[in-house]
C-alpha cells in the first residue's frame, strides 16, 4: 500500500456500472476512471455509496476497489465494510487494505448502527483501529445510508489525534458546523472534504481540502476549475460556485440512475443499471433535465474560456 500525506482536490465518489444483466463492468468501469481523471480529478472514492456498497457482496467490493487501484494513475480510497457486528467490520476493512488502495475509509454509521450511543460509537472504534495495521491510512466517511450519523466535533477532534487518519468526507451541509470541524482538526494530518455543493467555496475559504461529493459524476472539470481559482480569481470561483449550486438540485432526482444516464450519453457507461435503485424510476422527465443540465453546462464552460 501506498501512502498519501497530504490529500487535496477534488475526490469524486465513484459509481459502479452495471451489465444490463446487473453484472459489474468492468470495461465501462476503466473507462469512467480515465473520465475522472481528464476531469481534473486529484483522487478517487471507490466503493463508497454512490458505488453501491450496499449492493455488492465482499468478492464484488474487494475485485473493484482492486481494479480501480490498478488502472487510475492518481491515489485511490475505499470503504466497502458494511456489516453489523464489529468483528466482521474488522474483517472486511482489512481485506480492503490488502487491496492495495492509498487509504480505508471507515464509514461513521457502522460504529454504532442503531444510532443511540456515543459511547458505544467510541468504543467500537477503537475496536477496529485495534484491529487494524497501524500503518494503513484511514478515512472517515459519513454515509447517509442506512442513517446519516454526523460527528461530533470531540470525535472528530480524536480522530484527528490519533494521527492515522487523513480524510474526513463532510456531509453536514452546514458551514458554521464545518468551521468548527476545521478548528478541531488544525495542525493535524485529518483533511476535510466537503461533499456538499452549495458550500464547497464558503468551506475552502475556511480551510477545507476539496470536494468529494456526487455532483463529480455530471461536471468534474468545474469543480477542479474551482478548486483552483478560488484563491486568485475570487469573482470567478463565485460565478462557478453558483452555477453548480444551481445544478446540484439534480441529484434529488433519482440519483444515482441520472449520473449514470448522463455517462451513458457521453459514451462512458453502457448502461443505466443500478441495484440500489429500480431503473424504471428514470423518468423521460428525469432525462430531459439531465439532458437541458448538460446543454447549460456546455454553454456555462464555454463563457468561461
Amino acid at each position: 500500500m501506498s501512502t498519501i500525506s497530504n490529500p487535496n482536490g477534488m475526490w469524486p465518489v465513484m459509481l459502479t456500472p452495471f451489465t444490463e444483466s446487473g453484472a459489474v463492468d468492468y470495461s465501462s468501469l476503466e473507462r469512467l476512471i480515465h473520465w475522472y481523471e481528464e476531469n481534473g480529478a486529484d483522487g478517487l472514492f471507490a466503493v463508497c455509496q454512490s458505488s453501491e456498497m450496499f449492493f455488492l457482496s465482499l468478492k464484488e467490493r474487494l475485485q473493484i476497489a482492486e481494479f480501480v487501484k490498478k488502472h487510475a494513475s492518481i491515489p485511490v480510497i475505499a470503504s466497502g465494510h458494511i456489516s453489523y457486528d464489529r468483528e466482521d467490520q474488522a474483517a472486511e476493512l482489512r481485506e480492503v487494505a490488502q487491496t492495495g488502495v492509498d487509504a480505508v475509509v471507515l464509514i461513521t454509521n457502522r460504529m454504532d448502527c442503531h444510532g443511540n450511543d456515543a459511547s458505544a460509537w467510541m468504543d467500537n472504534l477503537k475496536f477496529l483501529l485495534d484491529t487494524m495495521d497501524p500503518s494503513v491510512p484511514l478515512g472517515l466517511y459519513e454515509c447517509p445510508h442506512p442513517y446519516k450519523r454526523l460527528l461530533t466535533v470531540e470525535e472528530i477532534r480524536f480522530a484527528a489525534e490519533t494521527g492515522r487518519f487523513l480524510f474526513l468526507k463532510d456531509t453536514c451541509c452546514d458551514i458554521e458546523v464545518i468551521e468548527r470541524r476545521l478548528q478541531a482538526i488544525r495542525g493535524s494530518r485529518l483533511k476535510l472534504f466537503n461533499a456538499n455543493a452549495s458550500t464547497l467555496l464558503a468551506s475552502m475559504q475556511k480551510g477545507a481540502a476539496g470536494f468529494s461529493g456526487v455532483m463529480a459524476n455530471f461536471h468534474p472539470a468545474l469543480y477542479a476549475k474551482l478548486l483552483k481559482c478560488w484563491r486568485t480569481q475570487p469573482k470567478l470561483a463565485e460565478k462557478i460556485q453558483a452555477y453548480l449550486s444551481l445544478c446540484s438540485q439534480i441529484e434529488r432526482q433519482c440519483y444515482p440512475i441520472n449520473a449514470k444516464y448522463h455517462l451513458k450519453e457521453h459514451g462512458i457507461l453502457t448502461s443505466v443499471y443500478t441495484r440500489s435503485v429500480d431503473p424504471a424510476k428514470l423518468s423521460p422527465l428525469f432525462q430531459q433535465e439531465v439532458r437541458y443540465m448538460d446543454m447549460l453546462t456546455e454553454s456555462f464552460c464555454k463563457s468561461l474560456g
